[in-house]
C-alpha cells in the first residue's frame, strides 16, 4: 500500500491528466458508494470540504443524521485502469464526519478504526487476509445477470475446461497494476467458481482492499460479457462462495500466535483468541454472513462450518490452523462470506478475539487432535451456529460485545435493515413451495 500526502496526490491527479475522483465510502450494509468531483474540486475535497445529504442513503439514515462530510484517506488514492487513458479516473476511500467535525459513529471505517485503537492499547496490530470467492455467470441478450454457465471445470481445473480463466488472468493483472499483491488464483470447486488471494495486510487496509476487489472483479467481468456475484450461495447442489478470514496479531513486529510447544503450534494468547471468537460466533454471525442466502451456504456436506469447532483438517471446523513453514502463525475462520460489510466483520472478530485474550477464554477440545482437553472436562456436543438470518439476528441481540463494538446508531440501524429483509423473505412464495404443494394440497 502507498503512502501519499496531500500534494502528492494533487501532483498525480495533475500529472497523471486525471478529470474525475471518486470520493468513495461504504454504508451499514456493506455498500461501495461515491461523490464524484472533477479535478478542479479535488483541494476543496483534500481540505474535507465536500459533504452528501446522508438521510438520503439507506445505510446511513437515522435520527438526526442529515449531512456528512467526506475525509479522503490519502494513501487509498489509485486511478482505475479500466477507465480512459485520457482524463482518467480515480478514487479516495473517505472517512465520515458530523458537520461538527467528530466522526460519524455509525461510520463502519470508523467502527474498524475504533477496534484496532482498542487493540493498539494492549500492544497489538491486527492483520488479516481473506480469501475471497466468486462466480462468473452469462449475461441474457439484453445484457442482465444469469446463473448459466457453459463449463464443467472443478478444483484447480485449466484451461480448456476453465472457460473462466482470460477474466480471471485479466482481473488479477488489473489488480497488480492498481497496486494489489496478487498471491494465488485459480478455479474453484464449483462450475464457473474462482479465487483470487491478495497478501494479508492491516485489519483496515485489509477491508479497503476487499471492498476495492469486489468492484473490480465485477467491473472486469462485465467487459468480458460476464457477470461476477460474490452471492454466498446462487446455485443449488454445488458447494457456495464464501471468504475466510485469515488472522493473526502483531506485537513489535512479531506474530504472537505461534508456540511451537503449544497446542496445534499456537501460544496461550492464540487460544484465548480463538476461544473469545467460539465464544461470540453465534453472536457475530448476522454481521459475517448477512444476508438470508447466506444460510444456504452454511449446510452440511458442501465444505461450510455447520459447527462451532476448531481444528487441523481441511474442511470440517469453523476455525481452522493452517499448517505452515516459518514464524507466520495464523488462524482462519471460515464461515465469512463476501456478502459481509468487512469493516464491521473485521471489528467483531477483533472485538471477540480480545474479549478472549482479556479474560482469558481457553477454547473446548481441538476437534481433530485426539486426547486434548484444554478446559479439562468431559467433551460436549458440538454445538452449530446459527441456521437463518432470523436465529443470528436474536443471537445478535443477546450478545452485548457485539452491540459495545458496533455503537448504538450501526447497531440500531444494522437490526432494522436485516429485521426489514428476513420479513420481506418470509412473505414470499418460493418455487420450492409451488413444486411441492401446489399439486398435493
Amino acid at each position: 500500500m502507498n503512502t501519499f500526502s496531500r500534494e502528492d496526490v494533487i501532483r498525480l491527479v495533475r500529472d497523471e491528466d486525471v478529470e474525475f475522483i471518486r470520493l468513495q465510502f461504504t454504508d451499514i450494509p456493506g455498500n461501495f458508494k461515491n461523490v464524484a468531483i472533477t479535478a478542479s474540486q479535488l483541494e476543496k475535497a483534500l481540505d474535507n470540504q465536500c459533504s452528501f445529504d446522508a438521510s438520503a442513503v439507506e445505510g446511513l439514515a437515522g435520527e438526526g443524521v442529515t449531512d456528512l462530510y467526506l475525509h479522503p484517506d490519502y494513501d487509498t488514492f489509485v486511478i482505475f485502469p479500466w477507465r480512459p487513458q485520457q482524463g482518467k479516473v480515480a478514487r479516495l476511500i473517505c472517512d465520515l464526519y458530523d458537520a461538527d467535525g467528530a466522526p460519524f459513529q455509525a461510520d463502519p471505517r470508523y467502527i474498524l478504526k475504533k477496534a484496532l485503537a482498542e487493540a493498539d492499547t494492549m500492544g497489538y496490530r491486527f492483520e488479516v487476509g481473506p480469501e475471497c470467492e466468486f462466480f462468473l455467470f452469462h449475461c441474457d441478450e439484453n445484457g442482465l445477470p444469469t446463473t448459466l454457465t457453459h463449463e464443467q471445470a472443478g478444483y484447480f481445473d485449466m484451461s480448456p475446461l476453465d472457460l473462466g480463466e482470460n477474466a480471471r488472468r485479466d482481473i488479477v493483472l488489473t489488480l497488480e497494476e492498481m497496486g494489489f499483491e496478487i498471491e494465488a488464483s485459480h478455479h474453484e470447486s464449483a462450475p464457473a467458481q474462482h479465487e483470487i488471494d491478495f497478501r494479508y495486510d492491516e485489519a483496515l487496509r485489509t477491508a479497503d482492499n476487499i471492498m476495492t476487489f469486489k468492484l473490480a472483479v465485477k467491473t472486469l467481468a462485465k467487459r468480458h460479457g460476464l457477470h461476477a456475484t460474490f452471492m454466498p450461495k446462487p446455485k443449488f447442489g454445488v458447494d457456495g462462495s464464501g471468504m475466510h478470514l485469515h488472522m493473526s496479531l502483531m506485537r513489535e513486529g512479531k506474530n504472537i500466535f505461534g508456540d511451537s510447544g503449544g497446542i496445534c503450534g499456537l501460544s496461550r494468547e492464540a487460544l484465548c483468541f480463538i476461544g473469545g471468537i467460539l465464544n461470540h460466533v453465534k453472536g457475530i454471525t448476522a454481521v459475517t454472513n448477512p444476508i438470508v442466502n447466506s444460510y444456504k451456504r452454511l449446510v452440511s456436506g458442501y465444505e461450510a462450518p455447520v459447527h462451532i469447532g476448531w481444528g487441523n483438517s481441511h474442511a470440517s471446523p469453523l476455525i481452522r490452523i493452517p499448517q505452515n513453514k516459518g514464524g507466520g502463525k495464523r488462524i482462519e475462520l471460515r464461515s465469512p462470506d463476501s456478502a459481509a460489510n468487512p469493516y464491521l466483520a473485521l471489528a467483531l472478530c477483533l472485538g471477540a478475539g480480545l474479549d478472549g485474550i482479556r479474560r482469558q477464554m481457553l477454547p473446548p477440545d481441538c476437534t481433530d487432535v485426539p486426547g486434548i482437553n484444554l478446559r479439562r472436562q468431559e467433551p460436549v456436543q458440538m454445538e452449530e451456529i446459527p441456521g437463518t438470518l432470523s436465529e443470528a439476528l436474536c443471537e445478535m441481540e443477546r450478545d452485548s460485545l457485539v452491540k459495545g463494538v458496533l455503537g448504538e446508531h450501526a447497531f440500531r440501524k444494522y437490526m432494522e435493515l436485516k429485521k426489514q429483509e428476513w420479513n420481506a423473505y418470509k412473505a414470499q412464495v418460493s418455487a420450492w413451495e409451488l413444486e411441492q404443494y401446489l399439486y398435493r394440497y
